[in-house]
């Protein structure tokens, strides 16, 4: 019983990793698509015609696409730490710091994501478009409310997999007995 359900546990977070996977990548992609929009207007701006409402592109291409990949950077352990303090603690003390860290994570992620959401209806209630494209701004609410759903999801991953670090006992440890 208990092998199936590892097994099980294992499917679910190994999709849930090619899901932040993917998504880091449409985040890149779109990173590629606001350079190329740059690019281009650089381009027919040499020629007075630059691509009309670049910046807003932008600024919505590039809101989306940080937050693309914040659920890879939880996933990885990509995020910004003070190795200096933490490097000369046992692999115990480190995954309890990792674990402490993601639950924080998760707190976080969850009440962003709520809070986006609702910041996203408004967006959509008052009918909050770009100025010169009219591009509704929600639309990236959405996709960011998609990515802080998916950092949970990777802090959850991160948060079991920290947990098994602090309760197994470590192969590198030698003991003094049997």
């Amino acid at each position: 019983m208990a092998d199936a359900e590892t097994r099980r546990e294992a499917r679910l977070f190994s999709l849930a990793r090619s899901v932040i996977t993917g998504w880091a990548l449409l985040g890149g992609v779109v990173t590629l698509a606001v350079v190329v929009v740059q690019t281009a207007s650089v381009v027919t701006g040499i020629f007075g015609a630059p691509v009309p409402g670049d910046f807003e592109l932008t600024e919505l291409g590039i809101a989306v696409a940080v937050f693309a990949f914040l659920p890879y950077c939880q996933l990885t352990d990509a995020n910004v730490t003070a190795d200096i303090f933490t490097s000369g603690l046992g692999k115990r003390t480190q995954s309890a710091l990792v674990l402490l860290s993601s639950v924080i994570a998760l707190v976080f992620a969850i009440l962003m994501a709520w809070r986006t959401w609702l910041g996203a209806e408004n967006q959509f209630d008052y009918d909050y478009q770009t100025a010169i494209l009219q591009i509704p701004i929600g639309y990236a609410f959405i996709a960011i409310v998609i990515s802080l759903i998916l950092v949970a999801v990777a802090a959850i991953i991160t948060i079991v997999e920290s947990y098994q670090g602090v309760v197994t006992r470590s192969q590198n440890v030698i003991t003094d007995g049997p």
